[in-house]
């Protein structure tokens, strides 16, 4: 059983490496062409109301809806609570420089 060793610990090293390159590696953003065109079906943050400069930004005038240009939606709970720089039309995609 001793001669088996070294064929075994070959083996254990060469799947070690399959597995490390199978994990991959993330990539945050938009990575290519195919992916830009695609932003149109993701949800992101929109104002559903009018805003008024100073007004705070609350689950009756902010909304995860599509297409997918303002903020992403996990900064949903995030911007509770902010206040409007300048006035925010209904309809606009919210981006952080719109909030204070």
């Amino acid at each position: 059983t001793f001669s088996s060793e070294p064929e075994e610990l070959r083996a254990l090293v060469i799947e070690s490496v399959r597995a490390w390159q199978a994990v991959g590696r993330i990539c945050y953003g938009v990575q290519s062409e195919g992916e830009r065109k695609s932003m149109v079906f993701r949800r992101s943050l929109y104002a559903v109301a009018d805003i008024a400069a100073g007004e705070p930004l609350t689950t009756h005038n902010v909304r995860a809806i599509r297409p997918g240009f303002g903020l992403a939606p996990k900064f949903y709970e995030t911007i509770l609570g902010r206040y409007a720089k300048n006035d925010i039309a209904r309809g606009t995609a919210l981006r952080w420089d719109l909030l204070g």
